[in-house]
Formats: structure tokens, sequence, C-alpha cells
């Protein structure tokens, strides 16, 4: 077998990056946006105007003070290759570690996004209250929390669990809970903001991907519960996606709303993935006898609409 080349390295990096387009709940929860300067600012955020009756001219509603701002930051991963072992490689080593490299890319914006879901109880957001908090609130709207405990021993079920380990009726409780949460979310001028909500994603750790399955899969187990979610399954469309990076959480997870044109938070990039290489006939070649290969991207994320979500935590 001949020595791997560059252009076998280069093509099978930007084949695999094409072929998965990283995690599928990126895109439910969060818009993109490009970019073309160091940040970019995000008046839009707001609510916009309700019809009114035409009552002594037009009466128009321009953007909020309370905008968001997100700057780009450089993003990089390296790997570095040994001339020998591009040489000596037999068993596609080399290729494997390249495309595991795209594979890594391409969980980037998972990474940047869960670190928001993780921090949003201690980070503002556009409005600036934390973006899971008891007491967002703006223009006519009244205080109104994302950031909801539910008391499990509470909900009606043959049999109770604990917090970190939830029966399937209380976490479909839990979830009722939440959905009714959001859709009773209002704007500035306290019109609903959620009243045509049709689907929501249930996000949860690995320690309670089992029972968030079981709930949403199966019929509600308590009669006296079919007023809150089998009713809500016929209405909604309720998704349930399992986040290993949410490791901390123990008792609590995460609900959006997916169906909304503005979403729960920003990606924003202002240059694409590309690969760059020091390689055959490089003075890095020359001085390390090594090819380097690394990939990078000038991006961020920041947080939307927290209208569109809710954190739900068991007690």
């Amino acid at each position: 077998m001949d020595k791997i080349t560059e252009r076998q390295i280069i093509g099978s990096f930007y084949k695999t990056l094409s072929q998965n387009n990283g995690a599928a709940w990126i895109d439910q929860v969060s818009n993109y946006f490009t970019s073309d300067q160091k940040s970019e600012e995000y008046a839009w955020i707001g609510q916009s105007p309700v019809m009114r009756e035409w009552i002594g001219g037009r009466n128009a509603k321009g953007f909020k003070e309370n905008n968001l701002t997100i700057a780009n930051k450089h993003f990089e991963a390296t790997i570095d290759f040994l001339v020998k072992d591009l040489r000596r490689d037999k068993t596609g080593q080399i290729l494997t570690r390249i495309n595991e490299l795209a594979r890594r890319t391409n969980a980037h914006w998972a990474s940047l996004l869960s670190i928001l879901i993780l921090n949003a109880e201690a980070t503002p957001c556009y409005d600036g209250q934390y973006f899971f908090d008891t007491d967002h609130e703006e223009g006519k709207s009244g205080q109104q929390s994302n950031d909801i405990s539910v008391d499990i021993s509470a909900l009606p079920a043959a049999v109770h669990g604990t917090p970190a380990a939830p029966s399937v009726p209380e976490f479909q409780g839990a979830i009722a809970s939440g959905i009714q949460q959001i859709v009773s979310f209002v704007d500035d001028q306290n019109e609903p903001m959620n009243e045509d909500a049709s689907a929501f994603m249930v996000m949860v750790p690995v320690s309670l991907m089992n029972v968030a399955m079981q709930a949403v899969a199966t019929p509600v187990q308590v009669a006296e519960s079919q007023t809150a979610l089998q009713a809500m399954k016929s209405n909604f469309s309720i998704s349930v996606v399992t986040n290993a990076r949410l490791s901390s959480w123990t008792d609590k997870f995460a609900l959006f709303r997916t169906d909304s044109a503005i979403k729960s938070f920003i990606r924003q990039e202002e240059t694409g993935v590309s690969l760059k290489v020091k390689g055959a006939g490089s003075e890095y070649e020359f001085d390390n006898d090594a090819h380097q290969y690394g990939v990078d991207t000038w991006r961020n994320v920041g947080y939307g609409y927290w209208q569109n979500s809710c954190l739900i935590k068991l007690t």
C-alpha cells in the first residue's frame, strides 16, 4: 500500500464532514445566522406588535433597547502525523483519526449549545434576567417563570419514585407541567406568545433517558392524568432527546418549543469550517519530519427567546 497522500486525507475529512451535520436537535432549538464582522447585534430580539383597531393613524413599534450582542470567537483543533506513520500505515488508522476530527468538528455546535444550557440559570439573556429564571418581566407581561419545580410526590402515580429516579407517570406529569408553563407565556403587551405551539422537545441527561422515553412513548398510566399529558399528546408533537453533555443534571430536564420561527438559541458563524495543512515540502515537515492538519472556524452562540424554553426541576 502506498503512503497516504494529503489529497486522500483532505478528501476524507470533507466527505465525513458533509455526511454528518451533527446532532439533529441543534436546528430544532437554534437559529443559524452568518456574520461578516467581529460581533453582531440582534436588536430584533423582543416581541412584534399585535393587531389593533385603527384609531388616529398607525402606531409603529420599533426595536427595543434590550438587544443582544454576540461576539465571534476563534476555535481550532489540530492533529499531528509523523511522516513515518503516514508511510507505514497499512490499517487505515490515519484516515480513522482524520474522520474522527470531522465528527468532532460537527459536534462543536452541540458542545457550545450544551454549555449555554448548563449555564442558563446563571447567565443573562436579552431581557437582563438569567435565561432560566423565575422573574422575567417585560412591559405588561407581569412576572413569568421558565424555571419551575414540580413536586412529584403530589402527582397521581401508583408507584412513587425520587427526583433522580421518578416513575413514568410522575415524569409524564412533569412534562405536562412544562408544556403548560410554556403555553402560558405572554409578551410585553400581555398577548399569548405560544398559543399556536405544536411541537416540543424534552431534553434529558442520560440518567433520565429511560423514564423520559417511556413517558412519551407509552399511554399515561394513571386515570387522573388523562387530562394532562395524554390530552397534550393528541394536540402536540412531543419528542425526547438525550444529551450526554448534561451529566451534571440528576433531577431536572429542559423542555423546548421547536416549531417557533425564533428559537431558544442563536448560532452565529463568521467563517465556515476549513482544514489547513502543513504538509509535504513545508518548513514544518523539514523541522519535525511530521505533518499537521488543523481545522478552525470563527463562530459563537447566544440566547434567543427564553419564552420557548422551560427548566423543570423534580422535587
